[in-house]
C-alpha cells in the first residue's frame, strides 16, 4: 500500500492537514497543562534520565484526561494518526508523546504499511525505552503482521547504526507467539550478540524470554549454540523463566 504521509526513509515526514488533529491537539494542550504537577515532574524527568521535560501527570491521571480528549471524536484515518503523532512529538513535554503512543496503539489497524515511515521518525526522535518499546511491540509489530513485506525493513533496522531501530527490530515480534518468524528472531539476536549497548543486550534477552513462553526448547538450543557470543545479560534474561535445561 502507498504511504499516506510523504517522507523518505530516515527523513522528516510531512504533517498532514487534519481537522481531527486540530481538535485533539487543542483539547490536549488545554487539559494536560491544567493538571500539571511541577513537583512530580521533577522526579519523572530524573527517572527518565532527563530525556525530556514532563508535566508531572501520573499515569492514571493522564489516561483519564486522555479519555476526555478523544470523547465524542470520530475514528481517525491514517493521515489523522500521522498528524496527531507528529504534532505530539513536536511538543516538549513527554506526556504528549505518551498520548500519541496510546492513540496509535488503539488505531494502528487503520494504518497502511506506509505508516512505518512515520513510526520510524517517532522511534528516532527523542528516543528512550518508554516510547520505543511500546511503539515496537504494538505499532511496528502490528504493521509488520499486517504486511509481511515489511519484514525486509526489519532486516535493515536490525543492522542499523541506530540502537533504537535495532531494539525495535528485536522487539517487534514480542506479541507474535506461534506466529513468530524464528529465523529472523534468532538471526537478529545472533547478529547483534556482541552489541556494546545495554538496551540492545537487554532486548535480545527480552525477546528470547518472551518467545520461550511459546517454544522453550528452541530458545535453550539457541542460547546453548550462541552462548559464547551472547552477553551474560542476554543469557540471563533469555533463560530467566526456563533455565538452561
Amino acid at each position: 500500500m502507498n504511504a499516506a504521509v510523504p517522507g523518505a526513509e530516515g527523513g522528516i515526514p510531512q504533517v498532514p492537514a487534519s481537522p481531527l488533529a486540530d481538535t485533539v491537539l487543542h483539547r490536549l494542550t488545554t487539559v494536560y497543562p491544567a493538571a500539571a504537577d511541577p513537583e512530580r515532574a521533577v522526579g519523572m524527568r530524573a527517572y527518565m534520565k532527563d530525556v525530556a521535560p514532563f508535566l508531572g501527570l501520573a499515569t492514571p491521571v493522564r489516561r483519564a484526561l486522555s479519555r476526555t480528549v478523544v470523547e465524542g471524536l470520530p475514528r481517525p484515518a491514517e493521515a489523522d494518526c500521522a498528524a496527531i503523532a507528529l504534532r505530539c512529538w513536536s511538543l516538549p513535554e513527554r506526556e504528549y508523546q505518551y498520548f500519541a503512543v496510546d492513540y496509535l496503539r488503539r488505531h494502528v489497524r487503520h494504518c497502511s504499511s506506509g505508516f512505518l515511515t512515520v513510526t520510524r521518525h517517532l522511534l528516532t526522535t527523542v528516543p528512550w525505552w518508554d516510547t520505543v518499546d511500546l511503539l515496537a511491540a504494538h505499532v511496528v509489530g502490528a504493521l509488520v503482521a499486517a504486511d509481511r513485506g515489511l519484514a525486509a525493513r526489519m532486516d535493515d533496522w536490525s543492522a542499523d547504526d541506530d540502537l533504537w531501530l535495532v531494539r525495535t527490530a528485536l522487539l517487534h515480534q514480542l506479541r507474535y507467539k506461534e506466529r513468530t518468524d524464528t529465523g529472523r528472531l534468532f538471526g537478529y539476536c545472533a547478529r547483534q550478540s556482541g552489541h556494546p549497548d545495554f538496551f540492545v543486550r537487554k532486548a535480545i534477552g527480552w525477546c528470547l524470554r518472551e518467545y520461550a513462553k511459546t517454544d522453550p526448547e528452541a530458545v535453550r538450543a539457541f542460547v546453548a549454540r550462541e552462548r559464547d557470543r551472547l552477553a551474560p545479560l542476554s543469557v540471563r534474561e533469555a533463560l530467566k523463566n526456563i533455565g538452561a535445561g
